[in-house]
């Protein structure tokens, strides 16, 4: 016996010694520009560990618990080299590219393949382009944290990008036709999934406003046993019917994809800390609830500022889609309560949203024009992490203020302001513009006329004597029409009289 474990001993040994590297570090990545870049793996403690790339020579020491991490300066965008890690054992890293990394993340239509969008074969058949490379990390669930993810990174190509999600693709390949440099796409997104999700425990823990999200979670856990019981029979019951009709789903508890952190720990965390220029983010339909919706500018907020410490890298630009419009919506007035919390959030540093209530599919959750949707979020990359100075959103409520005669004359108006009008605020397509609501001091809203006079819009209905607060695309499918001369749609908002 003794023998067998000494001889197992050995033979673990060399195993211990090599040098490892998680999956993202490996051929055909690309590396940031412009910022300090961490190499890092495993060996075993007390190695030392040299890594060459690009001229620079930098070595680093295993710490006790088996990681070694060094620091390469910064970088300028190129064209491909080798990089070299050595230790005991030496790995050469290949066709590796230095330009503008960017991650991916949050539900389905973030998620949404290449595939299933718009001219999926024309896109295929055309996405031929060897500076942008995809990093596509699996579906997966965790208790803690994890430090490796299964996963490769690819070349663009015909063969590689069906399965990849679209909304980062349109958004990457804007970019790089743009500024003519490398881009990396780290695609981490699960369908279905909350928010919460997405953050991590410290993070969720640290905040007391997010207890009553925690609170359902809770609930969920004690209603486990017993809906494991139901689905159990459910299961029973449709493969004894043949397996037809839609297969009965799992209940909320241990191992699903709505778990606190879990998808955080899983598919963020061993991410961390490779260097990126920013994320985008398409999520919010799955927090649309009673209980959640009037807590996600709190959450989104928390998880944001969460990514940020944890990436180390500061307020790197972070971009998202608003949800899009949708008739079927289960609490319309839920959905729209996100839509406008992820429009306060805008107020965090380098933030910015694109607007979408013009593409969506009002029957469909999953609006197949994704090419609108990357190319809107790639206009708000343009300002937000490039600098440019060029118009990136539709038009955005600023504040109301009184118009017309005296307060209780049914002719009183409220004039609203807006940002980012570009060339003038219009209506799409011509005609009168539509979405708007005013409300007097009993909060009851009545439908609007709207006129546009420069950047304002003056709102009026003679239905309501005197009028205290005005609201625009306040449905779940409204029928709106405000956009800049850019084409870009205005967003839902809600304002009142100070």
């Amino acid at each position: 016996m003794l023998k067998r474990v000494f001889c197992a001993a050995l033979l673990a040994l060399p195993l211990l010694a090599e040098v490892k590297l998680p999956a993202i570090i490996s051929d055909h990545m690309v590396l940031q520009r412009g910022i300090p870049v961490k190499i890092w793996g495993w060996a075993e403690a007390g190695e030392s560990v040299t890594v060459q790339f690009a001229g620079q020579t930098v070595t680093g020491m295993t710490q006790p618990d088996g990681k070694w991490g060094v620091w390469l300066a910064p970088l300028n965008a190129g064209a491909s080299g080798e990089l070299t890690i050595a230790g005991k054992n030496t790995l050469k890293v290949q066709d590796v590219l230095v330009g503008e990394v960017w991650v991916g993340s949050g539900q389905s239509n973030m998620q949404w393949t290449v595939q299933r969008s718009m001219n999926p074969e024309q896109e295929a058949r055309n996405a031929n382009y060897p500076q942008i490379r995809l990093f596509r990390v699996p579906l997966k669930t965790s208790e803690s944290p994890e430090s490796d993810v299964q996963a490769k990174w690819e070349v663009c190509a015909p063969e590689t990008i069906p399965q990849f999600s679209a909304v980062l693709y349109f958004f990457g390949r804007s970019l790089h036709k743009h500024m003519n440099v490398p881009f990396g796409l780290i695609q981490t997104a699960y369908g279905g999934t909350p928010a919460q999700a997405w953050t991590s425990k410290e993070a969720l823990a640290g905040d007391a406003a997010l207890v009553p999200i925690l609170g359902e979670w809770t609930k969920a856990l004690d209603r486990f046993p017993e809906g494991m019981e139901k689905y159990h029979a459910a299961m029973a019951q449709w493969e004894k019917n043949g397996a037809k009709g839609p297969r009965p789903g799992r209940p909320l508890g241990p191992g699903h994809a709505h778990q606190p952190s879990g998808l955080y720990n899983a598919m963020v965390h061993p991410l961390l800390p490779y260097g990126i220029k920013g994320a985008i983010w398409y999520q919010g339909e799955s927090n649309a609830s009673k209980v959640q919706a009037p807590l996600y500018k709190r959450l989104f907020e928390v998880m944001i500022q969460d990514w940020r410490e944890k990436w180390g890298q500061g307020d790197f630009p972070f971009l998202w889609v608003q949800l899009a419009n949708f008739a079927k919506a289960g609490s319309p007035e839920d959905w729209v309560l996100v839509q406008e919390a992820q429009t306060q959030t805008t107020e965090l540093k380098r933030t910015g949203q694109a607007v979408i209530n013009d593409i969506g599919d009002p029957v469909d959750i999953h609006p197949t024009n994704k090419q609108d949707v990357g190319a809107r979020l790639a206009l708000a990359a343009r300002h937000y992490a490039y600098g440019e100075q060029l118009v990136y959103s539709g038009p955005r409520y600023r504040m109301v203020t009184a118009e017309g005669p005296t307060t209780g004359d049914r002719g009183a108006k409220l004039r609203v302001w807006f940002e980012s009008v570009g060339g003038g605020l219009q209506a799409r397509g011509g005609g009168a513009l539509k979405g708007f609501e005013l409300a007097g001091p009993d909060g009851v809203w009545q439908a609007a006329d709207a006129r546009v006079d420069g950047p304002t819009v003056v709102v009026s209905s003679a239905t309501v004597a005197n009028p205290r607060a005005v609201r625009y695309a306040w449905a779940a499918n409204p029928d709106c029409n405000l956009i800049n001369a850019e084409g870009l749609p205005a967003g839902v908002f809600r304002g009142s009289l100070r």
